[in-house]
């Protein structure tokens, strides 16, 4: 999956020329804060000539992956309409390496989305750096799940053989499943 084929409320993905600009968000930033505390948005990167410049992720994320504890945050709550004022000069500052912690919005009361620069987001995710020149919009990675060399498959009795307390789980629920489900 890649990023925003188009900016029309759906962050579905395809191609970094296609990424949602600056203007594209702030100019919709109701819609997305709507979007977002209904949960029918994910968190999606944005910015100016098809590089991904800034994220917006969902407060719950941010709370969730702990956040404010390894990022901080903004002083205050910045009510939606104030973000979208805001938003150019945010992204300025992400730019110029200035901009400080996350900026949270929504209500003073229930925060609804944290604005953040790519590496910011990256950091509270525990992702690496992309490469020195490489784009990369930290919303959409994927990864290399193919076994390593020399790997090879493991049973359960494998896995539970050095734990009593697993071996004892293991064997729990094999009597729940019963003799048919093996």
């Amino acid at each position: 999956m890649g990023p925003p084929d188009t900016y029309d409320g759906d962050m579905s993905a395809s191609s970094y020329s296609r990424l949602p600009s600056v203007a594209d968000v702030a100019g919709d930033i109701g819609g997305v804060v709507e979007r977002l505390a209904r949960g029918e948005t994910h968190s999606f990167a944005f910015g100016d000539g098809g590089v991904p410049e800034a994220v917006i992720a969902s407060y719950d994320q941010y709370d969730d992956l702990r956040g404010e504890e390894s990022l901080g945050r903004f002083e205050a709550v910045v009510p939606p309409e104030e973000l979208a004022r805001q938003l150019p000069e945010m992204v300025e500052a992400i730019r110029r390496g200035t901009f400080g912690p996350p900026v949270l919005a929504g209500s003073d009361a229930e925060p609804v989305l944290v604005v953040m620069s790519t590496q910011q987001y990256r950091t509270m995710r525990g992702d690496d750096e992309p490469p020195p020149g490489v784009l990369d919009d930290p919303t959409v990675r994927s990864y290399d799940s193919a076994p390593t060399p020399g790997s090879k498959p493991f049973s359960m009795e494998e896995w539970a053989k050095d734990d009593p307390f697993t071996q004892q789980m293991l064997e729990e629920i094999r009597q729940e499943r019963g003799p048919a489900d093996g």
